[in-house]
């Protein structure tokens, strides 16, 4: 079967938040990084939900690196954070689903080719989706477009 481009995105933006959901896991549940990515990729992607709803499928290479290098690469991660950050909200102090999301956005900024206004927009979606009422999404943007442009000035 061949995918659409609208669906191989949709993928994409479903894995990302899979990502997002699985580093709070593990911040959380204190479970390693292979016990949270057997349990997403055999109970989450394309799961039926108790009302009848599906989940969407996730890229699964996608969810995979960008799990692995946010665990692989926290440190410098948190540093572009960090950096990002006001002085007084260092990234252990700010809450832990944003923190999940800078480390999986930092991940894809850092390691892998998509174009760095694309990791921002997605990733502002996602806080969109977990913080609907709030000012999150532009705190979001604003700190991703900061990480960004350190590590990938070329791209602006």
């Amino acid at each position: 079967m061949t995918l659409s481009g609208n669906q191989k995105r949709k993928m994409k933006s479903a894995s990302r938040l899979y990502t997002v959901q699985a580093l709070f896991q593990m911040e959380s549940s204190h479970q390693t990084v292979d016990q949270v990515r057997v349990e997403f990729l055999d109970h989450r992607f394309g799961a039926e939900v108790d009302d009848g709803t599906d989940m969407i499928e996730g890229d699964v290479e996608l969810f995979r690196k960008t799990l692995e290098d946010a665990v692989n690469y926290q440190a410098p991660i948190d540093q572009m954070t960090d950096r990002a950050l006001v002085a007084k909200w260092p990234i252990d102090r700010i809450d832990p689903t944003l923190r999940a999301l800078f480390r999986a956005a930092g991940a894809e900024i850092l390691q892998s080719e998509t174009p760095p206004k694309v990791v921002i927009t997605e990733y502002v979606g996602i806080a969109a989706a977990f913080f609907p009422d709030g000012k999150e999404s532009r705190f979001v943007n604003a700190v991703l477009d900061h990480m960004a442009r350190e590590a990938k000035p070329e791209a602006f």
